[in-house]
């Protein structure tokens, strides 16, 4: 009999826990988990564990004039989670319904299920809507079970078939309501935990876009970055994978004449590798202020970033300097890809080699310095290699051979236009593919 009337009130719980499972991922239950609660929601709980508790009847097992059931579950619950008021307004609505089935233990029955709202709303009040943990809700249910179990002995007459009607529904109740308060304790544990990864994830995703937005603001993003200087212009873009990246471009005059340009891909993504774009980019600017050759500048930098660098991390850098004055480029390469020149005939040359060692790797390295001359309407173009080896979405990459055919489109127009075309082809050749590296391309123009 006790395995019938066990399996008939875990059936009931099953059911009970489905709906308040979905109840739990409502919107306006956002606002019970936040403590505010509004008069619309709490007449939604009311009517929710109200309802309930008349399931919880309805669905029981008849024993001896008795009802097993796991009606006390719904308004005690409702009392834990939003207080006295409406605890105890579900347990009416329950006891209620109860009292009219009838039966030898109606009155106690019905009286149980008001307490059980009750005593959850009280639970509420002391711990000034705190929840309490998991041992402490089930806890709290079994003794609410007990009460009912004493409180039937007290009331229902004739006493023996009370006594009767107890034993046998005594360990299925408890166990049933008991159970069912865990898993429902779980389920409101588990959701307090994803919303605290969310809110998490949400400050995280905040904080990345702020950093994004101090990387953004370290490159030069205001084009044409020198309006009156007509002997050149300058077009860039950087599109990091990620909220943050590595990749940089910068430019900057460190005379009248003479134009300081690098671009570079520091090994890795995210923050990490944003925090040494920054420190690189820093040293850069520092260092070439000081007006020695492009060879030096690397080599300083080199060391700067060597000797301190516990995360293993490096960088690839291209460097040089245009004289505005006489298009002529002095350049040094620590392991970037080669730009490209676009020549003003048509014709497209890579800059051979990679030249010395990656930036970070080994202190006291040391870097050439090598010259180019542009003529007028060459444009030199620099990109890292989240531009040759974006993919589609069979994986197949732009290559170098891609670029070199869409530069070829981009004869005669200006670095922004040149940046502008060069992006829209990759975008074109990824197709919707999922960026894998960061994408910066950078174009300078020289008009003699």
């Amino acid at each position: 009999m006790q395995s019938e009337i066990f399996v008939a009130l875990i059936n009931s719980v099953a059911v009970i826990i489905v709906v308040a499972y979905m109840v739990t991922r409502s919107r306006f239950y956002s606002d019970v988990m936040t403590g505010k609660i509004s008069n619309i929601n709490r007449f939604y709980l009311i009517l929710i564990f109200g309802a309930f508790s008349i399931y919880g009847t309805l669905s029981g097992f008849k024993v001896a004039g008795a009802i097993a059931n796991i009606r006390d579950l719904g308004p005690a619950i409702a009392g834990l989670i939003a207080g006295p008021l409406v605890g105890t307004c579900a347990g009416l609505i329950g006891g209620i319904h109860r009292y009219f089935q009838g039966g030898l233990t109606c009155e106690p029955c019905s009286i149980s299920t008001v307490v059980a709202g009750l005593a959850g709303g009280l639970v509420y009040s002391l711990r000034k809507g705190k929840l309490t943990g998991m041992r402490g809700r089930v806890v709290f249910m079994v003794g609410v079970e007990l009460f009912h179990m004493g409180l039937t002995l007290l009331m229902s007459r004739p006493f023996d078939e009370a006594l009767a009607a107890v034993k046998k529904i005594i360990i299925p109740m408890v166990v049933a309501n008991g159970a069912g308060m865990g898993i429902y304790a779980f389920i409101i544990s588990n959701l307090i935990r994803e919303r605290s990864v969310e809110a998490e994830k949400q400050m995280i995703e905040g904080e990345l876009k702020v950093a994004r937005e101090i990387q953004m603001g370290i490159v030069p993003r205001i084009f044409p970055p020198f309006p009156d200087r007509k002997e050149f212009d300058i077009g860039a873009v950087l599109e990091p994978a990620k909220e943050v990246g590595g990749d940089f471009y910068d430019f900057f005059f460190i005379d009248d004449d003479r134009l300081f340009f690098a671009i570079g891909d520091v090994s890795g993504k995210g923050v990490p590798a944003s925090l040494f774009m920054a420190v690189t980019i820093t040293l850069l600017r520092t260092t070439a202020m000081q007006g020695i050759n492009t060879g030096k500048i690397l080599e300083n930098v080199n060391n700067a970033l060597s000797r301190e660098n516990a995360t293993g991390m490096f960088v690839t850098v291209f460097c040089g300097t245009l004289n505005i004055r006489t298009g002529s480029v002095e350049y040094a390469n620590a392991g970037h890809n080669p730009p490209f020149i676009v020549r003003k005939d048509r014709r497209i040359e890579e800059l051979s080699g990679n030249g010395g060692l990656v930036l970070a790797a080994m202190e006291d390295e040391l870097y050439r310095t090598t010259e180019v001359s542009l003529g007028a309407g060459d444009v030199i173009f620099h990109y890292t290699d989240g531009v040759t080896e974006a993919m589609d979405k069979e994986g197949n990459f732009f290559t170098n051979e891609r670029l070199a055919d869409a530069l070829k489109e981009t004869m005669g127009m200006s670095a922004d236009q040149t940046v502008t075309i060069t992006l829209s082809k990759i975008h074109g050749f990824a197709s919707g593919a999922d960026q894998s590296d960061d994408i910066t391309i950078m174009a300078i123009r020289y008009t003699g």
